[in-house]
């Protein structure tokens, strides 16, 4: 086939040669969207040098660096929030974006809060999925007074300081779990609900909207009181397994936290006919959870869709740092999937 020439990119990008020309020498002005409509049309036509028109654009275009201080480096599913993260940010057009992506394993607040401000010193804003904790709250705010906007990302945080949130509706998420799981059971029964910390707001405003829709709509259920799993795997499998010895109308499983490979190891180890009969919720989905939902194991899990909620997540930081401190706190909910053993 014949090799693209610089008339035909011209052609293919509506400009004129001379604009190609400019694009290609890199020495005179040309807009930023014009470059990117350019390097476009480059790639669709496999121009030769769209490598150069690719480093022109970087250089024309604003440069950001973005700091995510992620969860538990063991998890699969923080990792999967990492990675998805990185592809959004190499995905923007308009700018040029350095992701750092760090994660915390250590969970006290003085670690976290620590991890934060070292994240926020070289980064120009940072999001943060953390517990609510006025140690966390007085990290945020001191970026904040130095131009360092704090994003909190999948669990809100309470210091009005914190420049946005990105993430799901846990009110209406908790209340979902509610619904599937009381209209799957017949007759009265007992539901257990593991948390991971009192402190997630994420967590505990789904336990609160949980209980609102069964006290509403399915009086007949009993709802234990909430279990901290610590989101350790070994402390839920404790619990479910001591919960499942020492129950017998066992009806319902909601864990809104961390420990879900501990939660389904409890469950296999129980016969088989006993284990149908619990229906059990959870929230976003890693390797452990699909293999649970493929087995017919979870009724349903509550995600947030990865690569939607990445891309919000990337658009609102460069958005709080573009605007400045304007005193808002910018809110991004995330419409959540439910994903069964059905459509996994």
């Amino acid at each position: 086939m014949r090799r693209p020439t610089i008339s035909d990119l011209a052609k293919e990008a509506d400009v004129s040669i001379a604009t190609v020309n400019r694009i290609l020498g890199g020495t005179a002005s040309v807009k930023g969207t014009t470059v990117q409509r350019v390097q476009a049309a480059a790639e669709r036509i496999g121009f030769y040098g769209a490598g150069a028109i690719e480093d022109r654009l970087r250089k024309s275009v604003p440069k950001y660096r973005l700091g995510f201080l992620l969860q538990q480096s063991s998890r699969e599913l923080y990792q999967l929030f990492g990675k998805k993260i990185v592809e959004a940010c190499r995905a923007r057009r308009d700018e040029v974006i350095d992701p750092v992506v760090d994660f915390v394993d250590l969970l006290t607040p003085e670690n976290i809060a620590g991890r934060l401000k070292a994240l926020g010193a070289n980064c120009d804003a940072v999001a943060v999925v953390a517990a609510d904790h006025p140690v966390i709250a007085q990290a945020i705010r001191e970026l904040h007074e130095k131009g360092k906007p704090v994003i909190a990302y999948i669990t809100d945080q309470s210091a009005r300081e914190r420049a946005a949130y990105v993430g799901a509706d846990n009110w209406k998420m908790g209340r979902t779990a509610a619904w599937l799981i009381s209209n799957m059971t017949h007759g009265p029964g007992r539901i257990a609900v593991f948390i991971g910390n009192h402190r997630y707001q994420c967590q505990d405003v789904s336990d609160a909207s949980f209980r609102s829709y069964v006290r509403e709509h399915a009086p007949h259920l009993t709802i234990e009181d909430s279990r901290p799993t610590h989101e350790e795997p070994n402390e839920a499998y404790r619990m479910v397994k001591e919960l499942l010895a020492t129950t017998d109308d066992l009806t319902g499983i909601l864990i809104v936290g961390g420990g879900i490979s501990g939660v389904l190891r409890a469950l296999r180890e129980v016969p088989q006919e006993r284990r149908r009969s619990i229906r059990l919720v959870c929230r976003d989905i890693g390797p452990e959870t699909r293999k649970g939902l493929s087995e017919g194991m979870i009724t349903a899990a509550l995600c947030h869709p990865l690569e939607q909620t990445s891309t919000a997540l990337v658009e609102t930081m460069i958005e709080t740092i573009t605007q400045g401190a304007s005193g808002s706190t910018i809110q991004r909910t995330i419409t959540f999937e439910i994903v069964t053993p059905e459509n996994i």
